[in-house]
């Protein structure tokens, strides 16, 4: 049955005709903004999962940069060790030198004593941003220096725990610094002065080994942060990220639907017209 009234060809064009215009105007929304959950309107789920990826992200990366300078405080205290390890070595030297009879004892002692004030000047200079891991107080009120290392996200929840790496002041400012040696004077006070000098040399060697374990270990954890922000981001890119591919063919295909659509609505509204030839 035929109807002026009723147009359900055109009803029917038209619904698809909105339909391909809807899909149109979300495939050029993709191409122009490269993204195919742009808010969370267009996928509230996935929107959501993608911006706490985001924000882990950006958490891993500002952790990364944390680590990076951790490294550089810990680099500047081994430096500062393995220097004051190398001067030890030349006042044990010259302990051993002084240690037969007849030497000129004075010059030994005071070359000595020049070497001991140099070695505080290591140790004092050993800092960045005034941490110092050779003092007994890296920074004031504690005999460590800690870093965030991580942030472990329970699933399914937005609770985070916090994982940090702490590193322990080798103490030189005590151990090595505080340490007075004991005058030279002749063949016997050497021999002690040498002792001393090498008890020394066994603590400036742990200290630099122990700065180089924490140091390999900021590292290793700098370098794993980095991957995982990375592998983060790749993640978020995967569930919002336009297929721009996809997506220059898709638009394509809706831009011929758009102009068939168009064609079929206007047929269909020219069909009451063949009414008026039964009237002729």
């Amino acid at each position: 049955m035929s109807s002026i009234l009723t147009n359900n060809s055109a009803m029917v064009a038209l619904q698809t005709l909105k339909g391909i215009n809807s899909n149109l105007a979300k495939t050029q929304d993709e191409i122009s903004t490269g993204k195919k959950v742009a808010n969370a309107q267009d996928n509230a789920a996935v929107w959501s999962i993608s911006k706490v990826m985001e924000s882990d992200e950006s958490a891993f990366k500002t952790i990364q940069s944390n680590l990076n300078m951790a490294n550089s405080i810990v680099a500047a205290g081994r430096s500062g060790a393995e220097q004051v390890q190398v001067i030890l070595d030349k006042m044990h030297k010259l302990a051993i030198s002084a240690s037969s009879d007849g030497f000129d004892y004075s010059t030994i002692d005071a070359q000595i004593a020049t070497m001991k004030e140099e070695i505080t000047s290591y140790i004092d200079a050993s800092q960045i941003n005034g941490v110092n891991l050779l003092k007994t107080n890296p920074v004031p009120g504690q005999t460590s220096f800690s870093v965030l290392s991580s942030i472990d996200r329970t699933s399914g929840t937005v609770a985070t725990v916090n994982t940090s790496i702490t590193v322990d002041s080798v103490n030189f400012e005590t151990s090595i610094e505080a340490v007075t040696i004991a005058p030279i004077t002749d063949r016997t006070t050497a021999l002690a002065a040498r002792t001393q000098i090498e008890g020394l040399i066994d603590v400036a060697k742990k200290g630099a080994a122990e700065l180089g374990t924490a140091g390999e270990r900021i590292t290793s954890q700098a370098t794993f942060v980095s991957k995982l922000a990375d592998s983060l981001k790749m993640g978020s890119s995967s569930l919002v990220d336009a297929d721009m591919e996809e997506a220059s063919a898709r638009l394509q295909a809706l831009q011929t639907q758009q102009q068939l659509g168009v064609q079929a609505l206007s047929i269909a509204n020219q069909a009451p017209q063949t009414i008026l030839s039964l009237f002729r």
